[in-house]
């Protein structure tokens, strides 16, 4: 086995362990402590290793009892990594747009979504759509306008393409 799969076993395992000790003296209704087993359990583990649909499947399970919107926004998020992952560009925007509404502090939310919008801006070129093209394109400078404002240090390709694009403000 590689050394970097026993360590990050190791580090899963001990995360667990905290995780299980924090979530037994740390005061939590039943339904957060649920929703948080969905999430790490399911949610998480499942997602790293590549098990999308039943990483999803707990992803909305965990949806079900929570009731933190800054907690249920992570799971929204993850929820639209999934779909983004799986190529399913609509429904991940929407998810994106889901976590937003409950924090909109997630500048790696926007971030994807500016990912989409550049995407689908370059499909539109490949068809000759230039119209298009362009609105994709001012949508995903939006996107990483407000990534960047969050997190000023982060996103320097996006930075660097909202200046040779002239988008950025």
């Amino acid at each position: 086995m590689p050394r970097s799969r026993i360590n990050g076993n190791f580090i899963d395992k001990t995360s667990s362990i905290v995780a299980n000790i924090l979530l037994r003296i740390i005061p939590t209704t039943s339904g957060e402590k649920e929703a948080f087993t969905y999430y790490r359990d399911g949610g998480m583990s499942a997602q790293s290793e590549g098990n999308y649909a039943e990483a999803l499947q707990n992803y909305y399970e965990a949806t079900r009892p929570e009731i933190d919107p800054y907690d249920r926004s992570y799971i929204l998020y993850n929820i639209g990594l999934i779909h983004t992952s799986n190529g399913e560009h609509t429904k991940a925007l929407e998810y994106y747009f889901r976590a937003l509404e409950r924090n909109p502090f997630l500048p790696q939310a926007f971030n994807n979504m500016a990912v989409i919008c550049h995407y689908r801006g370059e499909q539109a070129i490949r068809q000759g759509d230039s119209e298009i093209a362009e609105a994709w394109s001012d949508q995903a400078a939006e996107y990483w306008k407000q990534a960047i404002a969050l997190t000023p240090g982060n996103y320097i390709e996006a930075q660097n393409w909202l200046k040779i694009t002239r988008r950025f403000d």
